[in-house]
């Protein structure tokens, strides 16, 4: 196996023993809930399911960013041992982390000339990064230096195509991830949103179904429009939720009766991507067999 670690942010939700069976490196973006801090992500000081009952009972949160500061004293350390390291961001499109990891990267490749570090945009969040990860796990696995993973990793990732539905858009209003247009939309009464991240790694309302069993469908819809008429079988399919277990175990039964699944995982949704996107949401990660800018351009075009 190549030897380079493979390090995360929070905003990944991979499960917990995903990430110690395959020696994942974490770096957590720290989330505040009612005026506190908790700069040690998940698994830390709160559990998600806390979280998300703060939020129900109308607990305010929201993330910070990774600072460079922060990046600087992490990068340092491997280019220090003169270890290897490929570092997958959360989008761009939804937040300035990875624009900090690049500056910090910078600082840390002038001090040291031959460390090996490569930070890559994963364009995603939530489970979309964990999507990418496994893949960047197999490369490893198979023997793939860092530079040809990163590559690989940057050339599939607009073919991680990313959908999911909330149950209230005011969260990622409030988050500034929508606009205020688009929340108030997407809040009729019976009225349940589809959003996609868009090939710059941004949220896009781009659906509307009657109700969660027909936004669940309407994710499955998406899914199969998405693959070639003789796709039978996915390699990977990740489904995030914001603790709602039965909806997520509902969406994958409704995948697994007409895919066969090599590798469906169901994760929870941690706190820097559910501060924004709120209890309820459910999301759906796979490979798709076009881009995500051809998606677009065929089911959703430019008006």
């Amino acid at each position: 196996m190549s030897q380079f670690t493979i390090m995360i942010d929070t905003g990944c939700d991979l499960p917990e023993e995903f990430i110690k069976e395959h020696n994942l490196a974490i770096i957590p973006i720290p989330f505040n809930l009612d005026g506190k801090e908790h700069v040690q992500g998940r698994w830390q000081e709160i559990t998600d399911k806390q979280f998300y009952d703060a939020l129900r009972n109308g607990g305010k949160a929201g993330t910070t960013l990774i600072n460079p500061e922060t990046f600087t004293e992490v990068f340092t350390e491997y280019a220090k041992k003169g270890e290897p390291l490929l570092h997958i961001s959360l989008s761009s499109g939804l937040s300035g982390t990875y624009q900090n990891a690049l500056l910090a990267l910078k600082d840390v490749e002038d001090a040291y000339p031959d460390c090996k570090i490569r930070s890559v945009d994963s364009l995603n969040a939530a489970p979309g990064i964990g999507l990418l990860t496994t893949l960047a796990v197999n490369k490893r696995a198979e023997g793939a230096s860092l530079d040809e993973t990163a590559d690989y990793l940057e050339a599939k990732r607009d073919n991680c195509l990313s959908m999911f539905t909330v149950d209230d858009l005011m969260f990622l209003h409030r988050g500034g991830r929508v606009s205020k247009f688009s929340a108030i939309a997407g809040s009729i009464i019976g009225v349940k949103p589809v959003l996609n991240v868009c090939p710059e790694g941004t949220l896009k309302l781009k659906d509307k179904a009657r109700g969660r069993k027909g936004s669940l469908e309407m994710l499955v819809s998406q899914m199969k429009r998405s693959l070639n008429a003789d796709t039978k079988s996915l390699d990977n399919v990740l489904i995030g939720h914001c603790d709602s277990e039965e909806d997520a175990q509902a969406l994958a039964d409704m995948i697994k009766a007409d895919y066969d699944v090599k590798d469906l995982k169901i994760v929870l949704i941690g706190p820097v991507i559910g501060a924004h996107s709120g209890p309820g949401t459910i999301a759906l990660f796979f490979e798709g067999d076009m881009t995500r800018a051809a998606y677009e351009a065929k089911f959703y075009p430019e008006k």
